[in-house]
């Protein structure tokens, strides 16, 4: 899908991945998980939920998303809460401006939107970005019969794609609202 349908779909309000809700997973990472606040990077952040969310709790946050209307709206809801977070839109397979390492990488919803053949770059430029022993936290859709091929992303896809760089903590199944089945993975950094 292009960043036309993601404009589209924010500016008409249709945008059902925007819920405004930081998901279970990642308040029970930052606020029992012992993981201190540090630097971490929102991929396909949209609004800002998660970053500003993180950014309350101390950590020092990075958004990044293709959608300019997004972005817009992320920056808006910083500067109201008060909150240090950048957001640059940008292309997630294309990250040269960033170059500090990263405590803990997050992606709800990104990578499986990226077609097949970005998915490498992305990889590449998560594993160049975390730093040794730093997490990444992934949601994704998995592919469902009757989808369009490249919607969604099987386990074993994400294994492969970011096999060495990292190893794979944990991963639980999970429900979409919107009825995709996905998955949850939690990734660390070879150090």
């Amino acid at each position: 899908m292009g960043s036309l349908f993601f404009e589209l779909r924010y500016l008409l309000g249709n945008a059902p991945w925007d819920t405004g809700v930081t998901p279970p997973e990642v308040v029970e990472l930052v606020e029992q998980g012992g993981l201190p606040p540090g630097r971490a990077l929102d991929l396909g952040c949209g609004t800002g939920t998660n970053s500003l969310y993180l950014a309350r709790r101390g950590w020092e946050v990075v958004g990044v998303d293709f959608s300019a209307i997004a972005i817009g709206r992320a920056r808006r809801r910083a500067r109201r809460a008060g909150l240090p977070v950048r957001f640059f839109r940008a292309d997630v397979t294309n990250l040269g401006f960033l170059t500090s390492p990263f405590d803990l990488a997050l992606d709800i919803g990104c990578l499986h939107s990226i077609p097949p053949e970005g998915r490498e770059r992305y990889a590449s430029e998560v594993a160049r970005l975390v730093r040794p022993g730093g997490l990444y936290m992934l949601y994704a859709f998995l592919p469902r019969p009757g989808r369009p091929p490249g919607r969604g992303i099987a386990p074993e896809a994400v294994y492969r794609l970011f096999s060495p760089a990292f190893t794979l903590e944990r991963q639980e199944g999970g429900e979409d609202p919107s009825g995709p089945r996905s998955a949850w993975y939690w990734l660390r950094r070879a150090g």
